[in-house]
């Protein structure tokens, strides 16, 4: 099974000529890649999985799954990393 995160994305850069974003999620921080989501902008939340974000999701459905993942204790697991 796969387990994409949502995170909000607070900077958007380019890396060569990939498009790529700071997304925070939760207090930690990741380098992610937008490639899959060209009209994301700053503030916006994307579903992200292995470094990629896959979708743009809106601010209730994020907080939604962070509460759902904060209740199974698998937001411990990504502070970790």
């Amino acid at each position: 099974m796969c387990l994409a995160v949502p995170g909000r994305i607070v900077r958007i850069f380019a890396d060569g000529e990939l498009h790529m974003g700071t997304v925070a999620f939760g207090g930690v921080s990741k380098c992610v890649c937008l490639e899959h989501v060209p009209d994301a902008k700053v503030g916006d939340y994307v579903l992200v999985h292995v470094g990629f974000a896959l979708a743009r999701i809106d601010e209730q459905e994020a907080r939604r799954v962070f509460e759902v993942l904060e209740t199974l204790g698998g937001l411990e697991e990504l502070e970790a990393t």
